[in-house]
């Protein structure tokens, strides 16, 4: 399986979708009992999943918002999320 291929087969799966893919491929690959050809297309896919996961994640974080108070500890809004 190709990278391109890998990535355009997860890239409609939910976060939990994705991640429940990886962790059998992760599964599979450490048990070691996969043929070499088969676990080169494992680890691709495993390798989009991750893209996929991590992509996901980052979309998640950047709307996630903080809570700013005023001087007397009541909310005063939001600001966006510092991610450095």
């Amino acid at each position: 399986m190709a990278k391109d291929a890998a990535a355009a087969e997860v890239s409609n799966l939910s976060f939990e979708e994705a991640l429940k893919e990886l962790e059998g491929i992760v599964g599979r690959l450490e048990r070691g009992d996969v043929p070499l050809e088969e676990s080169i297309g494992l680890y691709e896919k495993g390798d989009a999943l991750r893209r996929h996961c991590d992509k996901l994640l980052k979309a998640a974080e950047a709307k996630v918002e903080k809570i700013q108070l005023s001087q007397n500890g009541d909310a005063a809004g939001t600001a966006p999320l510092d991610v450095d």
